[in-house]
């Protein structure tokens, strides 16, 4: 296929681009990333056509993200594309100025926009601070696109379900959960061995969570998780960029928690293999890559029900699967981890043999087929002239084989 990704940012724009060419799709990127840095992420040269060289101080501009739209939408109509594979919020211009025989897909990262924003709005009236949460503006935007392009693409069956939630027809969803780079993130025998020595040693569960330290992923669950667990046996370590919001509140962490700055992405798999545990106690979030990693990496993982854990973890096998807002059940789960260490061991042992990967080549894989499957039913063959007659027409065959049109309301021929 002839494929155009649109992407304001990067997000796992890059990744899945890398993944379709190897299988032998002919890939465009469009983004106001800068070109410079997307070297960074193995993209080979003449993949991204021109950069979108604005970029403004709030991604959540009305401005820009129109701006974006619009020249998006001139780069695709210099050629013919099978697909266009466009990020939320920056869709709407390029499906409108749609040629006939291309799809549209939008890839939606979150819940349905109407879901993630009362979620937020119920998080900010719990915690008493300010969240950022989507405006109307961009509501508005959102939505127009779910009803204009072809399919929606979600990554994970939570946000599936919000947008069935919502109304949305079954048939118009594609849920595509992402992928992980296997080889750099999967724990080899050394790191797993050296995991059951800590752990069966009875030295403090060293407890990992990655991300930006913000409301969204539970920021307030989090500090009351380590506040609880202060005097006992854990040690936490959080890596991720705090975020305006959260910064005065990161002080009540206690002294257990150490924070470190967000750490390059090739630095990220020592952290996980120097961990026990890996925590996430999020409200909101379309799939969380960070959850496939620290599966790659054995740990057990202690997550919530909105992101992609109920897809990903086996119950009292890989990690348990939370509600959200209920800091005391990630507690009870960490005690329970200190006093079973034997029963931990063996489970780290059991998570690792049974992982079973899932790259970014089948994620490639995913989008393809359901492009196939989404052409056949909204784009398919021409049909011969019979078939047409037959369709349209009521036929009447008279004895000497002459053809009667007894119905012809739609027929022009």
């Amino acid at each position: 296929m002839k494929i155009a990704v649109i992407v304001q940012g990067r997000f796992h724009a890059f990744d899945l681009a890398r993944a379709l060419m190897a299988e032998g799709h002919e890939v465009t990127v469009l983004t106001n990333y800068p070109v410079w840095a997307t070297k960074r992420f193995g993209l080979p040269p003449g993949i991204i056509p021109r950069f979108f060289g604005v970029w403004a101080a709030s991604k959540s501009s009305p401005w820009l993200h129109r701006m974006f739209g619009k020249w998006a939408a001139r780069e695709i109509q210099k050629s013919s594309y099978d697909l266009v594979h466009a990020f939320t919020g920056v869709a709407e211009e390029s499906i409108r100025a749609r040629s006939t025989d291309t799809l549209h897909f939008i890839v939606r990262g979150s819940a349905h926009i109407r879901v993630q924003d009362e979620i937020l709005r119920d998080e900010a009236a719990r915690c008493g601070v300010p969240i950022e949460h989507p405006t109307p503006w961009m509501i508005a935007r959102e939505q127009r696109e779910y009803e204009i392009c072809d399919r929606i693409v979600v990554l994970s069956s939570f946000a599936l379900q919000s947008f069935l939630q919502m109304g949305v027809d079954p048939a118009k969803m594609i849920c595509i959960p992402l992928g992980v780079d296997v080889k750099r993130f999967r724990a080899d025998a050394e790191a797993i061995a050296a995991r059951r020595r800590r752990i069966l040693s009875g030295e403090p569960l060293r407890v990992l969570y990655t991300g930006n330290l913000q409301f969204q992923k539970g920021l307030r669950d989090l500090i009351q998780i380590t506040q609880t667990l202060r005097t006992e046996n854990f040690r936490f370590q959080l890596i991720g960029t705090v975020t305006p919001e959260a910064k005065a509140l990161v002080s009540q962490f206690p002294n257990t928690v150490e924070l470190v700055p967000r750490q390059p992405q090739n630095d990220l798999p020592r952290w996980y293999a120097g961990a026990d545990l890996y925590i996430f106690p999020t409200i909101q979030d379309g799939f969380a890559v960070v959850l496939t990693q620290a599966s790659a990496s054995g740990l057990p993982i202690l997550t919530t029900t909105n992101c992609a854990g109920p897809d990903m973890v086996e119950e009292g096998v890989s990690g348990w699967v939370l509600p959200i807002r209920d800091p005391e059940a990630f507690v009870e789960k960490l005690r329970w981890c200190d006093r079973n260490r034997e029963q931990l061991a063996e489970m780290i042992e059991l998570a690792h043999g049974r992982f079973r990967a899932r790259d970014w080549s089948d994620v490639a894989r995913g989008l393809g087929a359901a492009y196939t499957k989404a052409r056949q039913e909204l784009r398919p063959p021409a049909m011969s002239r019979d078939t047409t007659l037959a369709k349209n027409c009521d036929i009447a065959l008279a004895k000497n084989g002459d053809v009667t049109l007894t119905k012809n309301s739609e027929f022009n021929g």
